[in-house]
């Protein structure tokens, strides 16, 4: 009888420990199927200063080229910028937006 006591405890013990990964798999593949209608070649970028998330796709490349330029600054990568001057472009980028590319 205390064997029969001991397989029943392992089963919910491999239970309980087995549930929390179901579950980070599920989510997992429901980001998959989110994404799949997105351009392959785009990014989401977040903004701190606003909390939100921006497209990276050329129009949001356009919008940071005339950044660069209305600002006589030498163009960076923008994953190159400190975070100082990413808070700067999206402040910027927030004051010249036209509500056709924020997510």
């Amino acid at each position: 009888m205390k064997a029969g006591y001991r397989y029943i405890s392992f089963l919910f013990l491999t239970a309980a420990l087995s549930a929390p990964a179901a579950v980070v798999t599920r989510a997992a593949s429901q980001d998959e199927h989110r994404d799949e209608h997105r351009d392959e070649h785009q990014k989401r970028v977040y903004d701190r200063a606003h909390k939100d998330y921006h497209n990276w796709d050329d129009n949001e490349d356009r919008y940071y080229h005339q950044y660069f330029t209305e600002n006589h600054r030498e163009y960076r990568d923008y994953s190159k910028l400190n975070r100082r001057d990413q808070d700067n472009y999206w402040k910027w980028r927030h004051e010249h937006e036209h509500g056709d590319d924020r997510q």
